[in-house]
């Protein structure tokens, strides 16, 4: 039978103990400090309070539960001396069905890592799905973690530890969490549409209107129709797909959800599309029950926001502000595509984007679930983050204009080295961001066209990105880059171009939106951690016409995001639904 809460919160401590036995790899301590922190509301409440357990009882018995744990398909796996739980995740991950040559090359890996940090390479190997990652998986990971540093990886391990922990609690609990592994299958499957040659390489990238773009926005078109039970799904005049969920009262507003499908290049599975499917399965719950709040859900899945295929960014939501630039339809990407013809190519009707514009007066609000991008909530070891304000961004593409010239018999002091003029800057920018909080600044791409090994630059081109949680922070940062730019170019005897592709507003959360983010998260027995975002969201565009607030899930692999290692976890999606859930109810309640 499974566990329950009462159980835990009722047993004696020793019981109590007992209960948990091997949730932490022969730790018995973990509970045994936790359990005097009894009693516990809810299973993820448990999870927490063994983590902060953990996180408070520093770094010697850190390293001492690391170690604790055995090699992955090693001694005590062939001796056989593994734990039940271990057996069942190295089993699943099918590392006891070695070949020959992974185990050879497993053993190696473990006699590396060993050798480099002292300690045993830790990895959930049951995998953020549950299921058991493939050995092909595991291997990579192993050789990628290699590379790390020791107080990273440390904390990696500890990671891995905790979600060990939360699966072996599931399975004692009989916890399936069957709303995160929906929303994480769906994503699986979004993903399997990639770009031309990306694809090929195994890689996801899905710019704006190319097949594989197309293919996502009519994979949700038919999710949200035949899995979800949405009323009307409709793909716009800017490749939008708009699915609406009526309320009991039509006439009354809506509430306006959802986030981006696009990708960067080589991207990960979640960054936008998260927040278009947790509300998409909240949607199919209240389809299965019959149920209408006194509200229309309006989710969205933005067709745009990355700025991958045309300088124009957010070009999804822009159209719903009301903001879509036609002089962008005259926009070449790389191969001299308009946006005119690829829009036209791709049956959208132009003429009706102004018709887009939604009108305010009739929406709640808008709330976005989004993927973190960052490493804060991994680290702290929560699964939600309540977001206070999106930071205010400039962006710009610019280049350097020197003199190309021979790098053998042109003196030092006769050079005009348009790179190393980029460098400078790039030095500058750095210094400059980290001069106050809340500040970063990047140049992000450095490009010598033509360039060789013997030839002086005499171009280089380069992108500049600034972001604070003011406008007025990021508008100082601004001026100081272009100025400094103007003088080393003075300087150096070389010209620049500079042209900005973007300026968004700081856009803070609605109070009355970001409380009832907080009551949302609070409701599953989470404490509300609430922070910043230094990335862009479709949320700062909406800002311009509604109130607006976002809620963060954490990510894997400390957090990173614009990368095939973004990922989540199933029991995190599962919360996140839960909290969209929960924010609905609250709506209805009011509205009641």
């Amino acid at each position: 039978m499974p566990l329950t809460l009462d159980q835990i919160n009722n047993a004696t401590l020793d019981a109590c103990v007992a209960l948990l036995d091997g949730t932490y790899e022969h730790s018995p301590w973990i509970v045994q400090r936790a359990a005097v922190l009894r009693p516990f509301a809810s299973l993820v409440q448990l999870k927490l309070t063994l983590a902060q357990v953990v996180r408070d009882a520093g770094r010697d018995a850190q390293l001492a539960l690391i170690r604790a744990h055995p090699e992955l398909a090693g001694k005590a796996m062939v001796s056989k001396t593994l734990t039940a739980e271990s057996t069942n995740e190295q089993g699943k991950a099918g590392l006891t069905d070695c070949t020959p040559a992974e185990f050879a090359r497993i053993q190696q890996l473990n006699a590396d890592y060993n050798a480099k940090f002292g300690f045993p390479f830790i990895l959930a190997v049951r995998g953020p799905r549950g299921a058991g990652l493939a050995k092909a998986e595991i291997i990579a990971t192993f050789a990628r973690r290699l590379q790390h540093h020791p107080d990273f990886e440390i904390a990696e391990c500890l990671r891995n530890i905790h979600r060990i922990a939360e699966l072996r609690l599931d399975d004692k609990f009989g916890h399936v969490p069957e709303l995160g592994n929906l929303v994480w299958d769906w994503a699986e499957q979004l993903s399997r549409h990639s770009d031309k040659d990306y694809a090929d390489r195994g890689e996801l990238t899905v710019t704006y209107l190319t097949d594989a773009h197309r293919a996502c926005a009519q994979q949700l078109v038919t999710g949200m129709r035949a899995e979800c039970g949405f009323d009307e799904v409709t793909i716009d005049a800017v490749g939008n797909v708009t699915g609406l969920y009526y309320g009991s009262d039509r006439k009354a507003k809506r509430l306006l959800t959802g986030s981006h499908y696009d990708t960067v290049r080589n991207g990960g599975k979640y960054d936008g599309r998260l927040g278009i499917l947790a509300p998409m399965a909240c949607v199919r719950e209240l389809h299965r029950q019959g149920r209408r709040l006194p509200f229309t859900i309006e989710v969205v899945g933005f067709a745009e926001e990355e700025g991958q295929r045309y300088k124009a960014v957010f070009l999804g939501s822009s159209a719903l502000t009301g903001n879509f630039d036609m002089t962008w339809l005259e926009q070449k990407d790389a191969d001299g595509v308009t946006m005119r013809e690829a829009m036209t190519q791709a049956s959208l009707n132009i003429a009706d984007i102004p018709a887009l514009k939604r009108d305010a007066s009739k929406y709640l609000g808008f709330v976005e679930v989004h993927i973190e991008q960052g490493p804060v909530l991994n680290e702290i070891d929560l699964p939600l983050g309540v977001v206070t304000s999106i930071n205010g961004s400039v962006r710009y593409v610019g280049e350097i204009v020197g003199m190309a010239s021979h790098a053998g018999t042109t003196p030092m002091n006769r050079r005009r080295d348009a790179a190393a003029a980029a460098a400078e800057l790039a030095l500058f920018v750095e210094q400059r961001g980290c001069a106050e909080p809340n500040l970063v600044a990047t140049i992000g791409m450095l490009n010598v066209p033509n360039g060789s090994i013997n030839v002086i630059p005499g171009r280089c081109t380069f992108s500049l990105d600034i972001r604070a949680t003011t406008d007025t922070v990021r508008d100082a940062c601004d001026a100081d880059v272009r100025t400094e730019l103007q003088r080393i170019c003075e300087r150096r005897g070389l010209n620049f171009t500079l042209e900005e592709t973007l300026r968004a507003a700081a856009a803070p959360s609605a109070p009355v939106w970001q409380q009832r983010w907080e009551r949302a998260v609070q409701a599953l027995g989470l404490p509300v951690h609430r922070m910043p975002s230094g990335a862009g969201h479709d949320a700062m565009k909406l800002h311009e016409i509604m109130p607006q607030a976002m809620l963060f899930l954490r990510g894997l692999n400390a957090g990173i995001s614009h990368n095939p290692l973004e990922s989540i976890t199933n029991d995190d999606a599962e919360l996140c639904v839960r909290a969209v859930q929960n924010l609905l109810e609250q709506l209805a309640t009011e509205l009641a």
